[in-house]
């Protein structure tokens, strides 16, 4: 997994290519102009204003003991979550518009691995959030802590 998400990243910052134009042939149309490079989506800044609205499901036992991203182990009934680009340590208020439910996570892994999401929380988050039957909601995201700064 965290090959494809290497091989994702790439392609989405992969710089943009020159193309040198040549003359067209006199009569011929002008040749199209190439395809402006698509921009790498901007990383929500880590302050107490970041929010964000998107799917989100869940990972559970399958996953207990595996290392995470940050390093330590996945623990299935911590009140964690993976996000693609959060520092690890911000926690995030994940509520869930359909019933109202909200519970404050703390970011310690990388993904969704699908496009289309914004992250993925634990059995314990999905609990509280009311969404271990759908598996997968739409939610809305709010930082409302950035993680302590490293000490060097």
């Amino acid at each position: 997994m965290k090959l494809l998400a290497a091989l994702a990243s790439a392609v989405i910052v992969a710089p943009a290519f020159v193309f040198a134009q040549t003359a067209a042939p006199s009569g011929a149309p002008p040749a199209p102009a190439p395809a402006a490079p698509m921009a790498a989506p901007a990383a929500p800044a880590a302050t107490s204003s970041a929010s964000l609205n998107g799917k989100l499901a869940w990972y559970g036992r399958k996953f207990a003991g595996r290392k995470t991203a940050s390093g330590e182990r996945f623990n299935p009934d911590a009140l964690t979550m993976a996000h693609k680009t959060l520092p690890f340590g911000t926690m995030v208020k994940v509520t869930n518009p359909r019933n109202g439910k909200s519970v404050t996570l703390r970011v310690n892994d990388r993904g969704p691995t699908q496009a289309d999401r914004v992250g993925d929380v634990s059995l314990a988050a999905a609990r509280a959030l009311g969404m271990v039957r759908a598996g997968v909601i739409e939610a809305e995201l709010q930082v409302v802590a950035e993680p302590a700064p490293k000490k060097k």
